[in-house]
């Protein structure tokens, strides 16, 4: 057999689509039924509430197929299977109903088929915010099978489910355990072995950030030199490799500051502490400060810890108002103390976090790669190019 079999249908011939209803802020409550919106699609359980006449059209059970026509490209647009308790539905947002010779399951996939190419059509300043009107939904042609068919291949893409929710679990408890080791060992909690195999004893120094780093400023450098950007997640990189748009400054760069590898930069605003390392050489805004180590440390011992929720919370405590986008000086900086073991167990410590860090991406590249296969077979199911196998037989 092949998908000459299957038929070129409309969604409107395969599900109905009906709409939730416009519930107004004085309708809300703080008991009743929890009215379904759609922030509450993708886990979010903060709810209002409605204790009024209940109409069945409204009404959402556990399980109950859902459309979201108005929400965010890639996150809220589309449909989902509702997992939360009963409640009632809220505007921008249809409940499905599946024919009866079409699996709920399968017409979730198909209707996940029909999002992607919406969204793709999606275009322009708003092109991450998709609303449609219900006859954009309904028109869509999708490739229809026989029941039979359409539950196994529900089959084949629900395994791939469990396996993306088991490497989701895997990146979820391995972060958590790479916060758990920053809590031990970057405040001394627990203590490694040295490379003779004895634990380290020796006592923590407490000092001064102005007493661990000092400023430096050297400008007039060649306009020839590379131009850094300040990044919370790579760290200061040259703007060539950035992968996304950066304003390149207007004139002489006479005035920029260079950076150079072991370099830390107090970036202008940051949530993530505020303190990024740099790798390569190269020239900064003068806006930036730049800090170098003024005693023996290990630097990626200070780059953990500066990503760390201890040292993010002293410097939200010393800078008023950072949540709010505050410029960090080297002020405010200086007078936080920091954490100074020995340079060998800030080695040891730097090289237990760094490998914690290595297994995160590797599961999270592992997660992707699952990820991005099961939408190559989605694709390949849903079109019929590639075809189950129904009691022994390729279909």
């Amino acid at each position: 057999m092949t998908s000459r079999d299957w038929q070129r249908l409309q969604v409107s011939e395969i599900c109905r689509l009906q709409n939730g209803n416009s519930f107004k802020p004085h309708q809300w409550d703080n008991k009743g039924l929890p009215i379904i919106r759609i922030q509450n699609l993708n886990g979010n359980k903060k709810f209002n509430f409605y204790s009024g006449e209940i109409n069945e059209k409204w009404l959402v059970e556990t399980g109950q197929l859902l459309f979201s026509w108005a929400g965010t490209k890639g996150v809220s647009f589309g449909p989902m299977i509702w997992k939360g308790e009963k409640g009632v539905l809220n505007q921008h947002i249809y409940k499905v109903f599946n024919n009866d010779d079409i699996d709920k399951e399968w017409l979730y996939l198909a209707l996940k088929w029909v999002t992607s190419k919406i969204e793709a059509q999606a275009h322009g300043f708003k092109a991450t915010l998709v609303h449609v009107q219900k006859k954009d939904i309904e028109n869509q042609i999708i490739l229809v099978p026989q029941l039979k068919e359409q539950r196994k291949i529900a089959s084949v893409i629900s395994e791939w489910d469990d396996a993306i929710s088991i490497a989701e679990r895997q990146v979820e408890n391995s972060k958590k355990q790479k916060k758990a080791l920053i809590q031990q060992l970057l405040k001394g909690k627990k203590r490694l072995f040295d490379d003779y195999g004895n634990r380290f004893k020796s006592e923590w120094g407490n000092p001064k950030a102005s007493e661990l780093f000092g400023t430096v400023s050297i400008k007039n450098n060649s306009e020839d030199e590379e131009l850094l950007a300040v990044t919370q997640d790579q760290g200061a990189i040259p703007r060539s490799i950035l992968g996304r748009r950066v304003a390149m400054p207007e004139g002489s760069t006479k005035g920029y500051k260079l950076v150079v590898p072991g370099n830390f930069i107090i970036s202008l605003r940051s949530f993530q502490g505020g303190l990024e390392y740099s790798n390569y050489r190269g020239l900064v805004s003068p806006a930036y400060t730049v800090l170098e180590p003024i005693r023996p440390i290990f630097d990626d011992f200070y780059k953990h810890y500066y990503k760390s929720y201890d040292f993010i919370g002293h410097l939200a405590v010393a800078v008023v108002g950072i949540r709010d986008g505050k410029q960090i000086s080297y002020k405010d900086f200086s007078f936080l103390q920091l954490p100074y073991p020995p340079v060998e167990e800030q080695k040891k410590i730097a090289s237990v976090l760094t490998n914690a860090d290595e297994e995160i991406q590797l599961l999270q590249k592992q997660l992707a790669d699952l990820k991005q296969e099961k939408k190559a077979l989605m694709q390949q199911l849903l079109t019929g190019k590639r075809r189950v196998k129904l009691e022994g037989k390729a279909a």
